[in-house]
């Protein structure tokens, strides 16, 4: 089975890993940084806006079960791309919406898929499209945050809505119930 690598960063990376956690072809979802200058930088340095990171997910997915495009459908379903460093009340370059390609072939569906996607928003999109760059897995408490904390706060009045909407939109597209 092939598998391939999906590193994306729209907002907290809490949602995005409860989103594509549930996504059928997803074989794993893990949250952490890239696209910053300081080498295994922590949440708070990337918190403070000085390591130049955004929080993402790395995704690995089958892409005989899930298309690397179906994935970048979902991403810009699920967050803002027409505000910079921002989502809600999410403030910050590390909450910037950013696709890392891994391929050129990446690179390629991701402009595609952002030319489609300038007609469903209203404002322009300003999501970021880099070459993969060092990527740091978060801390292990990030992990899963979702799964293990669904009644904090963030979690039940900002991912809860995110996940309800990805399961509403993309019902055909989830993992069976375990």
């Amino acid at each position: 089975m092939a598998t391939e690598t999906a590193t994306l960063g729209g907002g907290c990376f809490w949602c995005l890993e409860a989103v594509y956690q549930e996504l059928k072809g997803v074989q794993h979802v893990e949250s952490g940084y890239a696209g910053g200058h300081v080498p295994n930088p922590t949440y708070e340095q990337v918190c403070e806006g000085s390591t130049g990171h955004a929080e993402v997910v790395r995704v690995s997915f089958d892409p005989e079960i899930v298309s690397y495009r179906e994935l970048l459908e979902i991403f810009f379903t699920i967050h803002d791309p027409t505000t910079p460093n921002r989502q809600g009340n999410d403030v910050g370059t590390q909450y910037r919406s950013v696709i890392f390609y891994h391929t050129p072939a990446q690179q390629e569906t991701a402009r595609q898929v952002i030319a489609a996607m300038a007609n469903v928003w209203d404002a322009p999109i300003v999501t970021e499209l880099s070459p993969a760059q060092e990527y740091y897995k978060a801390e292990d408490y990030h992990q899963n945050y979702f799964r293990q904390h669904p009644l904090q706060g963030y979690c039940a009045f900002v991912v809860a809505p995110k996940v309800a909407k990805f399961r509403k939109v993309f019902a055909d597209k989830l993992n069976a119930p375990e």
